[in-house]
């Protein structure tokens, strides 16, 4: 967003719209025109009879302070007009004016400068500076760094106005940039001991490739109870009133921040003010399932149930954009989990199904003091290690933790369960519990279990791909390949080192008789992983298999031939791979299924029927020569001298 120069946004005729006059204290409509008599700019709220006046205080020329020089009007706020002016004193850079309070109240004007002062302390560059707090006359006000540019509630009103005046949401992956680059600034603001209370699109501006955030007014301490709670109806959390701000009803202004941007939202102020519209009405949430997931929970009624820091929900919501982004791009975002661990195809020997073995495993977390422990545990079978960890010397989240996964791992699955229960006694919050519950429910072949502890996963880190694998992998157990295949695509897509997703999304597919879509699933295994080649193989007998969308034609043969052919084998695999194509590009001839084509090569050999004959009995005898024991020897010679085109010598 280019950075205007602050004089273009000086108001020429500074005065407040009269549907936009309210009183400070009860709310009333105030300065209402009365037939053809306008509103008056000050005057008493006809109902509580505060003094009212949306008269700008300050004339330009005006010095604040002996230091700031008024130029104009730049708004106007909850709290008054917002004045440009000149800094005298700091080689006339451009500051804010923006008024604190009415000082007839001596211990409110007391507190109000002591606030300031500490927030002139503090120091983001998300969070616009506060230089200073002055008084002129009986007023006082805050000195601000000047931030040009645009409000993100600016950005919406253009893009309405160049829409016909229609809505027209930000871009979803622009608008969860713009939160991820302004939720370090919340970060840094509760490790402070600092509530934000009052963020929504007007309060962040977009200068430049950054954002601000502008209005500290509504900024409290987390701990002081008796202060006053700013905030703005359609994005604060319910329970406000009752219990006061914390550090989740922040984030909850966040969540609803985001679903503003990108949500036709009609009624978040009122329907709305506290839900979310059903997916049913929105189709971005629809087809973007994390992004739901990860708005109800940045939603949640319960604060308990929120986001609890800035930084897991920025972790959570930058794993939701990597989908986003995978998918409108048709690029893999890998990166590595703050949860999780990466892929363990690699570790574990593929079968022709899902295996729960294939899952990632949670990592530990580096802060338990147990985590060193932990770090050195033998390399033992499941039975010992259950033994080592009832043994030892301290008790901690991630020792139990570790504990139940032995335990399942060992067949012990009521000892799991009842390490579980005294987790979640202790903790009940604590997820991970559900992700070794949906294990133990598979050892079981509780397959319903087993979906539901992982559906809980899912909703508690939306943004993670491990809870996707495992709902991905039991719906496959449970003969449900479609929602498999959803699942599998999405984390296949998202991250390419994911085989185990990949080669799940080839099995689904390849069931329902999609053919190029198993392909291209086993296509999704990247050069640089070790099972590269026998994806490729794979992908090579699916295009010649029978079962998979009916009988393939000479097309898929040449393909999967070509993707054999530029394959690096060793003897033994290319031998037994030319065998099984060749065996299948005959069946095909034989049957007249596929007319012959002396033009079209199989690996060598034309796609007719003596041809194919010449080039098995190659491979048979090829593979002959590498058996291992001379019965195999035998067998393969009496194939090849079976399969030999019939001649005279």
């Amino acid at each position: 967003m280019p950075v205007a120069d602050p004089m273009s946004v000086i108001m020429t005729h500074p005065e407040v719209a009269e549907s936009k006059r309210f009183c400070a204290r009860c709310g009333e409509p105030v300065g209402r025109s009365k037939g053809d008599h306008p509103g008056r700019t000050a005057g008493f709220c006809g109902k509580c009879r505060h003094r009212f006046d949306f008269a700008p205080k300050l004339a330009p020329g005006t010095v604040v302070g002996g230091q700031y020089q008024v130029v104009g009007c730049l708004a106007h706020g909850g709290l008054g007009w917002i004045y440009l002016a000149k800094d005298q004193h700091v080689s006339d850079r451009w500051v804010v004016l923006k008024g604190l309070l009415d000082s007839g109240d001596e211990d409110a004007m007391a507190a109000a400068m002591a606030e300031a002062r500490f927030l002139a302390a503090v120091e983001h560059p998300n969070i616009v500076k506060i230089y200073n707090f002055v008084q002129h006359g009986d007023l006082g006000y805050t000195v601000m760094e000047y931030v040009g540019g645009e409000s993100l509630k600016g950005v919406l009103a253009q893009r309405r106005s160049a829409n016909g005046g229609n809505p027209d949401p930000l871009p979803v992956a622009q608008a969860i940039a713009y939160v991820l680059e302004i939720l370090p600034a919340f970060g840094y603001l509760h490790r402070l001991g600092l509530l934000f209370c009052d963020f929504k699109p007007d309060n962040v501006i977009l200068q430049g490739e950054s954002l601000k955030l502008i209005d500290l007014g509504g900024v409290r301490r987390i701990d002081d109870p008796e202060g006053s709670i700013y905030g703005t109806v359609g994005f604060q959390a319910p329970e406000i009133a009752d219990v006061g701000p914390s550090g989740p009803s922040d984030l909850f202004t966040v969540a609803r921040t985001l679903a503003v941007l990108i949500l036709d939202f009609k009624g978040y102020q009122t329907t709305y003010r506290a839900t979310l519209p059903p997916s049913s009405e929105q189709p971005l949430l629809a087809q973007n399932d994390s992004l739901l997931r990860w708005l109800q929970k940045g939603t949640a009624t319960s604060p308990q149930e929120r986001f609890q820091t800035a930084e897991e929900m920025a972790d959570q919501l930058l794993g939701v954009l990597r989908e986003i982004v995978a998918r409108e791009e048709g690029v893999a975002k890998p990166a590595t989990s703050t949860w999780f661990t990466g892929d363990t195809f690699g570790e574990v020997a593929d079968s022709h199904g899902p295996e729960r073995r294939m899952l990632p495993t949670l990592r530990v977390d580096p802060n338990d003091t147990a985590a060193a422990v932990l770090a050195t545990l033998p390399d033992a079978d499941p039975a010992e290690l259950v033994r080592i960890l009832v043994e030892a010397p301290m008790r901690t989240v991630e020792i139990d933790l570790r504990l139940a996964r032995a335990q399942i791992d060992a067949g012990q699955i009521d000892s799991a369960a009842t390490t579980l229960e005294i987790i979640e006694k202790d903790d009940p919050w604590e997820w991970r519990v559900d992700w070794y519950r949906g294990h133990a429910a598979l050892v079981r072949e509780d397959l319903a279990a087993a979906a539901a502890a992982f559906t809980q996963v899912y909703q508690q880190v939306p943004g993670e791909l491990a809870p996707k694998l495992a709902l991905a992998m039991v719906a496959e157990l449970s003969n449900d390949p479609a929602t498999a295949a959803r699942f599998y695509d999405v984390v296949s897509r998202t991250d390419s080192s994911y085989t185990t997703a990949s080669y799940g999304l080839a099995r689904t597919l390849a069931a329902e008789g999609d053919r190029l879509g198993a392909v291209a699933a086993y296509g999704r295994v990247p050069q640089t992983s070790n099972a590269y080649v026998d994806a490729q193989l794979r992908a090579a007998r699916v295009l010649v298999a029978h079962s998979v969308g009916g009988p393939p034609g000479s097309s898929e043969l040449a393909k999967a031939s070509a993707t054999v052919t530029r394959l690096t084998l060793d003897a033994e695999q290319r031998a037994r791979t030319t065998s099984q194509l060749l065996e299948a590009a005959l069946d095909l001839v034989q049957a007249g299924v596929v007319a012959p084509a002396g033009d079209v090569m199989i690996l060598g050999s034309p796609l007719e029927t003596q041809g194919l004959r010449r080039g098995l009995e190659r491979a048979y005898r090829d593979l002959a020569r590498l058996a291992d024991s001379p019965d195999e020897r035998i067998r393969l010679v009496d194939r090849a001298n079976r399969v030999r085109p019939k001649t005279l010598v």
